[in-house]
């Protein structure tokens, strides 16, 4: 599976991003996929999960009714729409894949995006 995220940038405080992450090489409806995020200096954690179906969202806790994850799987891309940015959210966001259950751990996915960065500023 290849993946492909894009739509980062650089917002003011407050301000909205929707990053994409395009798939290929599997059928993306099997797949559960994930945001994930590093700032300098910092561990990569966990934002957003969804399943295949997109029944099912998972955030952090940090970003709850903030974000919003999404998928079309007719275009075999999911999105992460990032409202109310703030400085803390500045980071470089990676798309990532598994199969079977959604998941919310580092660990549970096999395959990852280049990342994109989100640049927050005051």
């Amino acid at each position: 599976v290849q993946l492909q995220a894009s739509g980062g940038g650089l917002v003011q405080t407050g301000g909205s991003l929707r990053l994409s992450c395009a798939a290929s090489g599997r059928t993306f409806s099997s797949l559960a996929m994930g945001w994930f995020r590093q700032a300098p200096g910092k561990e990569r954690e966990f934002v957003a999960a969804i399943s295949w179906s997109g029944g099912d969202t998972y955030y952090a806790d940090s970003v709850k009714a903030r974000f919003t994850i999404s998928r079309d799987n007719a275009k075999n891309t999911v999105y992460l729409q990032m409202d109310s940015l703030k400085l803390g959210d500045t980071a470089v966001y990676y798309c990532a894949a598994k199969s079977w259950g959604v998941g919310v751990e580092l660990h549970e996915y096999d395959y990852w995006g280049q990342g994109t960065l989100v640049t927050v500023s005051s």
